[in-house]
């Protein structure tokens, strides 16, 4: 046997002690190494929850785990396809429609990806994490495929706020799911899981390389249906990709609900069950019983048993007030929260506007080719993928003090490329700047994605992440109304996301927990 169980050696039987005995043990020593350890208000739940690390930790890593790793990393780059994509397509559809208000596209897609990440957030914590996994991108496939063939600009819009919707809820609940599977040794795995948000935004680049250049009009007064398909195949091409991932989820792998979930929702012999299934699939160790469980009592909250009301106000309520348990904990989720308003001003002002600032660049620098273009932007995009790559090494190496030092250098570092930017004057450069960017700003944003549910605890987790992401989601629809105002042709846009750069940094500096070589709860 690779380790023992809890506190006490599994050798030893349980009937040694007296059960109030035992129980006293167990809730006095808890876990010295959890992150969260002494900020959890019920010590019941804290005890079971070092139980299940202990197990997971014992059962290692396994297939199953990499299989979670490529799964659930279909859901990042689901949602950077569905947010770039509006991006890309719009200024051809906006000659075919000629709309009033040009960025309605980019307001649509926050707007469902706001209402998608409350949505499936919050009712991760009360339904479990399972339903949205299985059902979230089938959702957003259908109605991705659905809006290529939008008669109007109005309906192009409410079909792409459909598909963010479904796509939504994956940053909330694919980082929780992997996270509540992985030993405590291969945390920094939830980092790297990032690198497919990179995927996303590539594949979206290469739709439109392929695309739009052959089927696009040149300007509003020829541009019809039937010289204007290119907007649409991207639409189609990306709605059947996302489907082929959502039979992907439900073929290669039967996900069960997360132990972690099964432990915060009462129910320890489906927990027990989950795991010894893994270990028994891979011929692992796996010492935890259901009695080890039940013998530390009963979790602290409202309605429980078999009356509770799942959809209740004090459902609600309780999850909330589980972000804000104790000082050191509320203060976590308000930096937490902040950074991603921070984050989701900074990011959409630079890349959901990239296309129309390169294109304006480009042709300062005389390129004036659509295939140029559109091949600059995959390049651009495809950087993006190693930023996280890099993050998740940093992570793990005590050089750059863990998570915390990860985001600071890569925000810092970010910043200082965001000021140069300002300064190309050649083609070279532009295309050299825009991949060293997009490079470092993704070691930032991939290590801030893993970070977030690190330190939300575990039966708030869904809450915490979806009202993360929806706060990043609102700022998104600020961008898209400072984008219809402003001239993104100029250099503004990026001396403000330096600057919010910076105070990204100052913020990471300032977070109370630290993951690196600590269990989340």
């Amino acid at each position: 046997m690779e380790r023992s169980i809890g506190t006490m050696s599994t050798e030893q039987p349980f009937t040694s002690k007296k059960e109030g005995e035992l129980t006293e043990v167990r809730l006095l020593h808890h876990g010295e190494n959890d992150l969260l350890q002494g900020e959890i208000v019920d010590q019941v739940l804290a005890s079971k929850m070092n139980l299940i690390n202990d197990a997971i930790d014992e059962i290692g890593f396994t297939p199953h785990h990499w299989k979670l790793f490529c799964l659930n990393g279909f859901g990042y780059a689901v949602d950077s396809l569905i947010l770039l994509i509006q991006s890309i397509i719009s200024g051809k559809a906006e000659l075919e429609f000629q709309p009033s208000y040009s960025t309605g596209l980019t307001i649509a897609v926050y707007v469902g990806m706001l209402v998608g990440a409350l949505f499936w957030g919050l009712s991760a914590d009360v339904i479990g994490r399972r339903f949205a996994f299985n059902v979230s991108l089938f959702i957003s496939s259908v109605f991705t495929i659905v809006a290529g063939a939008s008669p109007n600009w109005v309906v192009l819009g409410l079909f792409t706020c459909l598909s963010a919707f479904g796509a939504g809820g994956n940053l909330v609940l694919d980082t929780a799911v992997f996270l509540e599977y992985l030993p405590s040794k291969e945390q920094w795995l939830i980092t790297l899981m990032a690198a497919w948000w990179g995927c996303g935004q590539l594949i979206a680049g290469l739709f439109a390389w392929a695309f739009l250049p052959n089927y696009s009009c040149a300007s509003a007064a020829t541009c019809t249906y039937d010289n204007n398909k290119g907007w649409r195949y991207v639409w189609y091409t990306s709605g059947a990709f996302v489907f082929v991932l959502s039979v992907l989820r439900v073929t290669i792998i039967r996900l069960q609900e997360t132990p972690k979930f099964l432990i915060t929702d009462g129910r320890d012999e489906q927990a027990v069950k989950v795991l010894q299934d893994i270990a028994k699939s891979y011929n692992r160790p796996c010492s935890l019983t259901v009695g080890m469980l039940q013998q530390l009592g009963t979790l602290q909250r409202p309605n429980q048993g078999a009356k509770r009301q799942r959809f209740s106000f004090s459902e609600l309520i309780f999850h909330f007030q589980g972000l804000f348990s104790t000082r050191k904990i509320g203060l976590s989720t308000v930096l937490v929260w902040f950074s991603w308003l921070l984050i989701g001003l900074a990011y959409p002002l630079y890349n959901v506007f990239l296309p129309t600032y390169l294109e304006s660049r480009g042709a300062q620098f005389g390129v004036n080719s659509a295939y140029l273009t559109w091949r600059n932007y995959t390049l651009v995009n495809f950087s993006g993928i190693w930023g996280p790559v890099l993050a998740g090494f940093m992570c793990r190496s005590r050089w750059f003090w863990g998570r915390r030092g990860t985001m600071i250098v890569g925000a810092l570092v970010t910043m200082v490329f965001f000021f140069a930017y300002t300064q190309v004057r050649t083609e070279s450069e532009n295309i050299g700047f825009s991949c060293t960017v997009n490079f470092c700003l993704n070691i930032y944003y991939g290590t801030l994605y893993a970070y977030t549910p690190e330190v939300f605890p575990s039966a708030h987790r869904g809450t915490g992440n979806g009202v993360a992401i929806g706060l990043n989601r609102i700022m998104g629809i600020i961008s898209a109304v400072v984008g219809e105002a402003a001239n993104l042709d100029t250099a503004v846009p990026i001396y403000i996301c330096a600057a919010l750069y910076a105070v990204m940094a100052i913020v990471a500096g300032l977070f109370p927990f630290e993951p690196y070589g600590r269990r989340s709860s």
